[in-house]
């Protein structure tokens, strides 16, 4: 089967906004054995996506197309591929009620545009919004179309992500005829094209119908290794194979074999072995406590955080000493190593966690550039004493991207000391 995939938005043409839900649907399309051979941005008039899509149904048999679903007037995909189909647009009562449930759980009171958007192309398959509002659709084309297939959904990144991978994937892997086998391998200090070095003899001797789609991001790359073919034992062994032989070459980058985070790995890890952590944070400014706090039940094993910009706050919250700051610098191993274990003894934590370093754009200096940033851990062991590590890393972002990779750097820390604790009975 053959895609095409039509965004729409001025936004995307004037630059306002980049393109990002078309790399995403590619590579979930991909997976379900389904080619893309085309990815058109479409302004919001009713005429340019009425021809677009007329135009790409004559040459795919499945049209996927993002944005204009909602009930404001800039937003007109529904009233143009209404006019295109010559069908009419219905109220879908149970996408209304979940609209007005959800208005009314959150103490609004619903407006009278809502009913506008649970209106839906008559016949089409409705893809419910898990996190938003307006409803997506999977429409079998009649007439010179004849099934072919048209898919409407928001351009909200997170609302199309999860109708692609919920809805829209299952249901053309399931006229395909496919058995496909998804696994995913998480790696974390290691960027796009040092992962493909590593694995390099692998990917040059996959199985055939086995796939890598390699999904870097700020802090790292993701790896989603695809098995498709027609005997479920047979594909399932293909990406066994694959993903052990992946992560045996690259074991000590990879964290996890599951769609999870770094920090979602570490709080499964602080639980296994009854571990409480805390941290000290200056660069970072609280970063790595909300990424560890951002995981449900972190309670569990979170204690504390402190986020000690200024040198007289290190001293004053931490215990770190005047002359380690007017020796070597706010940024350096030696302060970070101080702020780890006054963290570890202020909070009363088993494992603790700091970091000191210069975001940017500016307070860089020759020996201390911007990127640069100084770790610290400290562990509490079962005599009482305190194992104190520092390490120093350095990249080359702007400030926001500079501090994703530092906390990414301090989780990272923890995880590989993490792995070296033995796990409770």
């Amino acid at each position: 089967m053959i895609a095409e995939i039509i965004s729409i938005g001025d936004e995307l043409l004037t630059g306002q906004k980049v393109n990002t839900n078309a790399r995403l649907i590619c590579s979930e399309l991909a997976g379900a054995g389904v080619g893309v051979k085309r990815i058109i941005v479409c302004s919001d008039s009713e005429e340019a996506i009425t021809g677009q899509i007329a135009d790409s149904l004559g040459r795919s048999d499945i049209v996927l197309v993002t944005g204009g679903l909602g009930p404001t007037r800039d937003d007109r995909t529904r009233q143009a591929v209404k006019a295109f189909l010559k069908r009419e647009l219905v109220l879908d009562k149970g996408v209304y009620a979940r609209t007005i449930e959800r208005y009314r759980s959150s103490g609004r009171e619903p407006a009278a545009y809502l009913e506008q958007n649970a209106m839906v192309i008559d016949g089409a398959m409705v893809i419910p919004n898990e996190k938003g509002l307006a409803p997506g659709m999977i429409i079998t084309c009649d007439d010179e179309f004849r099934e072919r297939f048209l898919v409407l959904m928001p351009g909200v990144p997170q609302e199309m992500e999860a109708m692609i991978q919920s809805t829209v994937v299952p249901f053309f892997t399931d006229r395909s005829g496919t058995v496909i086998v998804h696994s995913h391998i998480k790696a974390t200090g290691i960027g796009e094209t040092g992962f493909a070095d590593i694995i390099h003899d692998i990917e040059d001797n996959l199985p055939d119908g086995t796939s890598l789609a390699y999904l870097p991001h700020a802090a790292g790359v993701n790896l989603r290794v695809s098995s498709i073919g027609n005997d479920k034992q047979g594909v399932e062994k293909d990406n066994r194979d694959v993903v052990e032989s992946i992560v045996g070459a690259a074991e000590e980058f990879v964290f996890a074999t599951a769609d999870i985070s770094l920090e979602e790995c570490i709080g499964g890890m602080l639980q296994t072995r009854g571990l409480r952590i805390a941290v000290a944070e200056s660069c970072t400014g609280g970063l790595i406590a909300s990424r560890l706090t951002d995981i449900s039940g972190s309670s569990r094993y979170f204690e504390q955080g402190y986020v000690v910009y200024s040198n007289e706050s290190k001293e004053r919250n931490l215990g770190v000493r005047q002359v380690t700051l007017e020796t070597y610098g706010a940024v350096s191993e030696e302060v970070a190593a101080e702020m780890a274990e006054g963290c570890l003894l202020k909070a009363g934590a088993d494992i603790a966690v700091s970091s000191t370093g210069i975001a940017g754009p500016d307070g860089g200096t020759e020996q201390k550039p911007v990127g640069m940033v100084c770790l610290g851990l400290a562990c509490r062991k079962d005599n009482g004493s305190v194992d104190s590590y520092t390490t120093t890393f350095s990249t080359n972002g702007d400030r926001l991207r500079n501090k994703i990779r530092f906390s990414e750097a301090a989780l990272r820390m923890v995880w590989k000391k993490l792995k070296s604790l033995p796990a409770q009975g």
